[in-house]
């Protein structure tokens, strides 16, 4: 049952039900699952429905609306990050084969909000709009090893059983090692950990926020990242990060002289 309070967070959490695994949803279970009243909740839902946030569908229930997709494009064109980042990504996967991402860190989420292919079946691809898993991959590592330090200790505490389950050790102090590594090198590998097979290089992208914006990606088969290459998949991705974040903090430094 949810706690929130407040008109506004109510209905952002009628929001926050939708999900990969629960795109659709009866008034009864949200009912259920909020413990709002009836009254209530169908008064939210018809906010929701006549703005284009909710949709019905037949025997269905609920689901997102297309105001949802509206704000999707306005985003692609609005959001520096995926504007300054794209052509990134598209250096990286012009230089290996494989898939490169670029993922937006916000709250304790992981989205990937663009990415580019340069093999016809990639092991490993994330359509835009899909979360990826906070504590298994390259990219939450290179994400949680630099947040500040009372959110790093909080974020692997939360997540230790994931963290844990990557050979980093088994306690928090174990993990907080580890991504103190990760912090010294800048940037982060994995093997077969979201993608059997697969070896992942991430480097977050800091802008002129002291916490990591979001991170760059490049994942490639196994059979193609050997030692000399992964050297270079590594030292490439650590460069791109940084010229993006360069990019990120010249950007703010340019709005907040306008403003």
């Amino acid at each position: 049952m949810s706690s929130v309070s407040g008109s506004g967070e109510r209905i952002l959490a009628i929001l926050d039900l939708f999900s990969c695994d629960r795109p659709h949803w009866t008034p009864e279970e949200m009912m259920a699952e909020l413990g709002y009243s009836r009254p209530t909740l169908y008064r939210y839902l018809k906010t929701l429905k006549d703005s284009g946030y909710l949709t019905t569908l037949p025997h269905a229930g609920y689901t997102l609306g297309p105001r949802v997709t509206e704000l999707d494009y306005l985003m692609t064109r609005a959001d520096p990050l995926i504007a300054l980042g794209t052509p990134v990504l598209e250096r990286l996967a012009a230089q290996f084969p494989g898939s490169a991402f670029l993922v937006r860190w916000y709250g304790r989420k992981l989205l990937c909000v663009a990415s580019v292919v340069s093999v016809e079946t990639p092991k490993s691809s994330y359509p835009r709009g899909r979360p990826m898993p906070i504590g298994k991959g390259a990219i939450s590592r290179a994400i949680a090893a630099f947040l500040p330090p009372r959110d790093r200790r909080a974020l692997v505490e939360d997540y230790l059983e994931a963290f844990a389950g990557t050979g980093t050790g088994d306690t928090v102090d174990d993990v907080l090692e580890a991504l103190r590594d990760v912090r010294r090198d800048g940037y982060s590998t994995a093997w077969g950990e979201v993608t059997p097979g697969v070896v992942a290089v991430a480097a977050p992208v800091m802008g002129s926020d002291p916490t990591p914006q979001g991170a760059i990606c490049m994942t490639s088969d196994e059979a193609d990242a050997g030692p000399e290459r992964l050297s270079e998949i590594q030292a490439m991705v650590l460069d791109l990060s940084r010229e993006l974040g360069d990019s990120l903090g010249q950007q703010d430094g340019l709005s907040g002289a306008v403003a």
